[in-house]
């Protein structure tokens, strides 16, 4: 049968992904992944090295995306299948470009876990995250910010076209580290292995960092085993330890059965130079899902939720219930996820992977011998698929890399598009089409054609806009005419570039401008930063006051829109000393004569959107109250939110933590008993247990004096955390 590329929709019972949180993320990563200069100290050279190199401040100029619910609901979603005699593979370009399907066609067997419902939770690093299939993470430690956000996707020749070959292009312009990748999805006709071809790109002329990770979810029980070509790994836990461990046996357990261990954890296997990369997850009988690739993807990494509460919690948590459990097995460019390795400028990195089944004999994979069930399983590979015709698949499909789309299928962000018409970069077989731009992208090719950037409409905004902060867009803003809206995104840029004090300069000027909430929270941040949180809190406060009566107010009319020819000189000052030393370069063409407006064209505000921004300014202001000692003001923001928010379950948790910062920890008590859940409840976060102990310790004391250790431990053994809070991924 000659490969098959079709468009069509699965049907999932879906909770929607919700609106984008509209303030920029200006504070530091939470994210788990990290370690102290201590532990850096005793590693590798190599790789203490690329652990320190570049990493995340936030994940500016992305978006937070912490809008979702949990009501599920049947939704099209749009899919691309490919398919021959052997494989039938699932393709989902509006999450991210998610294989979240691979059916091996003569057993009938689903070599994935696959999720059947899509389930939003908080894992990206940006948010939003689901669980299932194999990903495609970009960027920086952690999953990425496009785990639910469209890519492009085309038809494109594939190197065997002749023989009814197919390849799916998945691309986009990756925002976190400002650089263009592409995913290949080739299936030859009758071949058992999906061959995917990575390339990701550098056209800047400064080296970039990279991160890189395929993320595959398998089914998991008690007699899946994970094999790989390591006898060593190196361990990390969610107590944020990274140490070298014998494998498969290590304290006590062969921790290649990812069920064997009480608690969440991340083995990034040692694979020896030469060998061949490879990593595979086999069940009882012997079968299952191998992966294997080109050299240059050199890392191997199994993640165990563990068979503890936490971990199973978390498993109930992102699917539905009666579904089994799951286990990751991955591939990256560097040793462990802590990594991030430098792409030369003009320089490019690329290999091909593949997927497929690999069926071993079951007691040499589950036998004590570990040498002996790795030397079986790539023995059975290498049967399957020769090392040396990976490497030759590689070869063939290296100049269809550049090979324009023949059909479009999916259509991604405007971003893309955006930078390449600043840069003019030129990037053969990933074309950003001019009309991919959207709204988001509008303000900022106004600000690339005339210099100036278009302000906020008076009235009741909902939200400031997407912030874009590379060295260039920075260069444009300073020179830019100084409004309200320019000095605010002036600032984001700045805050990311680490000159804080510029940054909380240009805010300042914006609210000089025009007092708005989003220059106001900008600065909390700041003041929160600098140790400052009497003034995060009050200017939190001002911001969440200014909102509310803005929503409530009447909409004032509009004044006359200003229109402006060239780069809008005359249309409002500049900063002072701004534009010295950085030329705006408009467009060829543009800003002679033509008139550009200035203003943002009217647009009422949403009320959606504004429910949106009160309950992340609402939740933000109540946080920087407590902490500031002010839980009266922190209760009248709550009780002065909107009905709808106030019953979410993160302000529900909020509405414990203020009664008890009040005294009343009974009340406290009695919201965790009637019941919540937190939506948006981050990974590693402890905020459920932390809040739990701290009222029935405050219950058992009557009063705010601290217990000795071991009456703390006798009133946490008699009032344990309730497993519907249970989300804890290491030792209590």
């Amino acid at each position: 049968m000659a490969t098959s590329l079709r468009r069509t929709t699965l049907t999932l019972p879906t909770a929607p992904v919700g609106p984008d949180n509209p303030l920029p993320a200006l504070r530091p990563l939470d994210e788990v992944h990290r370690v102290d200069d201590h532990t850096r100290a005793t590693l590798p050279a190599d790789m203490a090295r690329q652990v320190a190199y570049a990493p995340l401040r936030s994940v500016l100029p992305v978006r937070l995306r912490d809008g979702y619910g949990r009501d599920r609901a049947p939704a099209a979603l749009d899919a691309i299948v490919l398919e021959n005699d052997q494989l039938r593979v699932t393709v989902l370009p509006g999450l991210g470009g998610r294989v979240h399907s691979l059916v091996h066609k003569p057993t009938g067997r689903e070599l994935l876990y696959r999720n059947p419902v899509l389930q939003p939770a908080d894992f990206a690093l940006n948010g939003a995250w689901f669980s299932g299939g194999i990903e495609w993470n970009i960027g920086a430690t952690g999953h990425t910010t496009l785990s639910c956000a469209p890519l492009h996707a085309a038809r494109v020749p594939a190197p065997d076209a002749a023989d009814g070959g197919a390849m799916v292009r998945l691309w986009e312009w990756e925002r976190l580290r400002d650089l263009p990748f592409q995913v290949d999805l080739w299936l030859p006709a009758d071949s058992a292995f999906l061959y995917v071809g990575v390339r990701i790109r550098n056209p800047h002329h400064l080296p970039a960092p990279v991160y890189w990770w395929s993320n595959i979810a398998v089914p998991e029980d008690e007699h899946t085993r994970v094999l790989a070509p390591a006898d060593e790994a190196w361990h990390f836990g969610y107590a944020r330890t990274l140490s070298k461990v014998p494998v498969p046996e290590w304290d006590g357990a062969d921790r290649t059965y990812p069920l064997r261990g009480a608690y969440p954890a991340d083995y990034f296997y040692e694979v020896p130079d030469g060998a061949r990369r490879w990593i595979a997850s086999l069940d009882a009988d012997g079968g299952g899902l191998v992966q294997t690739s080109t050299d240059l993807l050199r890392g191997r990494k199994l993640f165990v939720w563990g068979a503890g509460p936490g971990g199973r919690r978390w498993q109930e948590w992102l699917t539905e219930p009666g579904t089994g459990g799951y286990a990751e097995i991955q591939a990256g460019l560097a040793r462990t996820q802590l990594e991030h390795i430098p792409l030369e400028a003009g320089e490019e990195f690329a290999w091909l992977e593949a997927y497929g089944p690999l069926t071993a004999d079951p007691a040499a994979v589950h036998g004590p011998d570990w040498a002996a069930a790795r030397r079986e399983t790539e023995t059975r590979l290498e049967a399957a698929l020769p090392r040396a015709a990976v490497d030759a698949a590689y070869a063939a499909w290296r100049p269809y890399a550049d090979a324009e789309p023949v059909e479009r299928l999916a259509t991604g962000s405007g971003w893309g598009a955006l930078e390449i018409e600043r840069g003019g970069f030129q990037l053969p077989g990933t074309p950003f089409d001019p009309d991919t731009l959207g709204e988001e992208q509008e303000p900022w090719r106004r600000l690339l054609r005339t210099g100036a950037l278009p302000d906020w409409e008076p009235g009741p905004q909902a939200d400031p806009g997407a912030s874009v902060v590379a060295p260039a867009w920075r260069d444009l803003l300073e020179a830019a005419p100084s409004t309200a809206a320019a000095e605010y995104h002036l600032g984001v840029a700045q805050w990311h570039a680490g000159d804080r004090a510029q940054a909380e300069r240009s805010w300042e000027r914006s609210l000089r401008c025009a007092e708005t909430p989003w220059a106001l929270r900008c600065l909390a941040v700041a003041d929160a930063t600098s140790g400052h949180p009497a003034r995060a809190a009050e200017r939190l406060l001002r911001a969440v006051r200014l909102l509310l009566a803005s929503a409530a107010a009447p909409e004032p009319e509009a004044p006359p829109v200003l229109e402006a020819a060239g780069t809008g000189q005359g249309v409002a000052p500049r900063r002072e000393g701004a534009g010295q030393g950085a030329a705006v370069s408009p467009a060829e063409g543009v800003g002679q004569g033509v008139a550009v407006s200035l203003a943002a064209p009217p647009v009422a505000a949403d009320p959606a959107a504004l429910e949106t921004a009160e309950a992340a300014l609402g939740r933000e202001a109540i946080l920087a109250l407590l902490a500031a000692d002010r839980a009266d003001d922190a209760r009248a923001v709550l009780d002065g939110l909107r009905p709808a928010i106030r019953a979410r379950g993160r302000f529900r948790l909020l509405r414990a933590q203020v009664l008890l910062a009040q005294g009343d920890a009974l009340a406290a008590r009695a919201v965790f008993d009637e019941g919540f859940e937190v939506c948006d409840l981050r990974e590693g976060d402890e905020a459920l247990s932390d809040t739990w102990y701290a009222i029935v310790e405050r219950l058992a004391t009557g009063s705010e004096d601290p217990l000795t250790e071991e009456a703390r431990a006798r009133t946490h053994a008699e009032h344990p955390l309730p497993a519907q809070y249970e989300f804890r991924m290491r030792p209590a």
